[in-house]
């Protein structure tokens, strides 16, 4: 076990000394005594001699909280005047010119007043880390970034102050502030959290026992997410094999077998029982460059639903000699508690030739549970979409600069055989054989060979120009050589065949990498649809039709080439694969008679949208490579097309909320002038 190399960065940028520390005190809604527990921690500073200044803190009037102000020093707010309004903000300049060793930083996801230096209040804390001072701050989990939707499903209501997962993720120390529901109900009651007329309120909607029960798992949990976190950092930089059980952390082995999807599924109801993360990991091996097409279809399949289920799928390179040994690897470098294999269906002469992984798995495994599940066949299914067999057409001339280059060595082998003699001539021919395979890959090599092997006999065996040998030490040469060339043309065709792979992985995410940043510059819904189409279209060299729901009923939005309208078979088939979540079309189990293969564009939060290609061949669109990289393709333009209805949707609601705030005050202004009694004059 060696550090990691990232957890040795993350230790260095904690423990550099010009950037300050940052401590957040987190719970699960208002009134559960953050402020008033940094304030504590904040005297308990002071006392020990550190140079403590409160920045900005927010008391709501609550008298407990105002008393800890006393005895620490308070900086000024500052003043900006906006609209006729007068508003205090806190004096960041001020803050850094005093430079104190903590500031107290309350309500981290205040968005500031229009003026200010920096929008959000999140930002300004940033800037005091980055210039070496120390900041605690509070903040409640309804306004994480990544939680946002789950706490408005919870509590009905949308939170528009949010802080990035990133600040939460970076911060140095966590502090939970627990309280129970029932104890924080009745704080609401006894007017410590809002005052009465707002405290009504609360406990109507917001403060129920059901809501606060939810938002207190959730502060639980994404607390120890971040703890957990820390510890595998820890546990990284300084090597530490592991496991350490604080957490569960399961693990399942997967490959091209049909059973792999039942372990997959098998694996979801485990850490759903446990609570736990789940990774879903395949070894890659020589083996696996020879697998078939179908072979490579069912492990892609397999790695998707793994993705689907919420697990976590990573392909990852065999380093050792034994699979056990990376499998054993992976587990101690991510605290994997529990791993989950299938059971071999080999014969045990097999096993005792080549090895068991599972036997190996086992013996290696240590103090991580094991668990070996049989799996059943048909849970693996049936490819939801069918691929082409990959394409390598006959190129005679791979074949012939073959041949060219062993004429070449051979020539060269006849005319240093006076000088260096017979023994000499034969790593001339192997020379050719071996650059033959680098070249043009194995089969020209194979056909190398038998050219070089023969023309070693005809030139250089007596009786030479003939292909009869006498000599029975010439036979075991001739033989020797032989088998040293193949296994020679085996190796290097290997090696280059491994190197196009990696090449091509290369361009691949080269192109992927492209597709996300120009989707991360598109802000509207069309530039985000046209982009996705133009890019499948491109790199797949098939024709593209992107459709959405439009009230209730899915709408062609975009096509590449441009297309309006689908016909009734294939409008049948998109609107089964919206509907089911499944391929459907040309090429799939369902509606095969469709011109083109629909594929359902899914999120997180379900499927978001059908994308449908087609070309003019006949039989299946795609190879199993090409799928993969329309899998890929599909799932970063879903991610996107969701980034963008988020957007509008939180604009919607803004511009909603701004009418409902405009239409009360219109109300207020209307009902005051009703109450106000009209005085004549006579």
């Amino acid at each position: 076990m060696r550090p990691s190399p990232e957890a040795l960065l993350e230790q260095a940028r904690r423990a550099d000394s010009r950037t300050g520390k940052l401590k957040i005190f987190v719970g699960a809604a208002p009134g559960v005594g953050k402020t008033y527990e940094m304030l504590q921690s904040a005297h308990a500073k002071a006392k020990a001699g550190a140079d403590v200044v409160v920045g900005v803190v927010e008391t709501h009037g609550r008298a407990e909280t105002e008393a800890l102000l006393k005895g620490l020093e308070v900086l000024p707010r500052k003043r900006i005047d906006y609209r006729d309004q007068h508003l205090e903000e806190m004096d960041i300049d001020a803050l850094i010119a005093r430079r104190p060793q903590i500031a107290i930083v309350d309500e981290l996801a205040h968005t500031n007043a229009p003026g200010s230096r920096h929008p959000k209040r999140y930002l300004d804390v940033e800037e005091l880390l980055s210039h070496g001072i120390d900041v605690y701050t509070a903040v409640n989990i309804q306004h994480i970034e990544s939680l946002n939707d789950v706490v408005a499903q919870i509590t009905h209501v949308r939170v528009r102050e949010t802080v990035p997962d990133s600040v939460f993720d970076r911060a140095d120390a966590i502090e939970l502030i627990d309280l129970t529901p029932d104890d924080l109900i009745q704080r609401l009651k006894e007017g410590k959290v809002y005052v009465p007329r707002q405290a009504e309120r609360a406990l109507e909607h917001y403060f129920s026992p059901g809501n606060l029960t939810a938002l207190r798992e959730l502060a639980l949990r994404r607390t120890a997410e971040r703890v957990d976190e820390q510890l595998l950092t820890h546990m990284q930089a300084n090597a530490i094999p592991g496991p350490w059980a604080a957490g569960e952390r399961i693990l399942v082995c997967i490959s091209e077998d049909p059973r792999a999807a039942g372990l997959v599924r098998y694996t979801k109801r485990l850490a759903d029982r446990l609570h736990a993360p789940w990774t879903a990991v395949a070894i890659e091996t020589r083996r696996s460059l020879q697998l078939t097409d179908e072979q490579r279809d069912r492990l892609a399949d397999t790695m998707r639903l793994a993705e689907a289920l919420g697990g976590e799928a990573i392909t990852i390179p065999a380093v050792g000699r034994r699979i056990a040994d990376d499998l054993i690897n992976f587990a101690h470098a991510n605290n994997v508690t529990q791993i989950v294999i299938g059971k071999s269906s080999r014969s045990r002469w097999f096993e005792l030739t080549r090895g068991s992984v599972v036997h190996d798995l086992v013996r290696r495994s240590g103090n991580i549970s094991v668990h070996v599940i049989a799996g059943d066949e048909a849970a693996g299914g049936k490819a939801a979409v069918q691929t082409a067999a990959r394409r390598d057409p006959f190129n005679p001339r791979s074949y012939l600069m073959a041949l060219l280059i062993v004429a070449i060595g051979l020539g060269i082998a006849i005319l240093i055989q006076p000088w260096f003699g017979i023994e000499n001539v034969d790593l001339v021919l192997l020379t050719a054989v071996v650059g033959v395979a680098v070249r043009y890959g194995l089969w020209p090599s194979l056909l190398a060979t038998v050219a070089a092997s023969l023309s070693y006999n005809f030139f250089f065996l007596p009786p030479v120009y003939t292909f009869t040998i006498t000599d029975p030490t010439n036979v075991a040469a001739f033989f020797l050589f032989l088998v040293v060339a193949i296994l020679v043309s085996n190796v290097a065709a290997r090696v280059r065949l491994q190197a196009d792979t990696a090449i091509g992985r290369v361009r691949t995410t080269e192109s992927l990498y492209a597709f996300s940043r120009k989707l991360a510059g598109t802000a509207t819904l069309d530039d985000v649809l046209w982009a996705t189409a133009y890019q499948i279209a491109l790199m797949l060299k098939v024709r593209v039709v992107l459709l959405l729901p439009q009230g209730g009923v899915l709408t062609v939005m975009t096509g590449y080439p441009p297309e309006d309208e689908l016909d009734k078979a294939d409008l049948a088939a998109a609107s089964w694969a919206w509907g089911n979540d499944r391929p459907a079309g040309r090429g799939s189990d369902t509606l095969p008679g469709a011109k083109r293969l629909f594929l359902p564009m899914r999120t997180g939060r379900g499927p978001i949208g059908v994308i449908g290609i087609d070309d003019d061949k006949s039989g299946p669109l795609l190879t199993p490579d090409q799928r993969r990289l329309l899998d890929a393709l599909v799932d970063q333009g879903a991610l996107a097309i969701e980034r963008v209805l988020l957007v509008e949707d939180m604009d919607r609601v803004k511009r909603t909320v701004e009418s409902d705030r405009l239409r009360g005050a219109l109300l207020t202004s209307i009902s005051h002038d009703l109450k106000t009694p009209c005085c004549s004059s006579r």
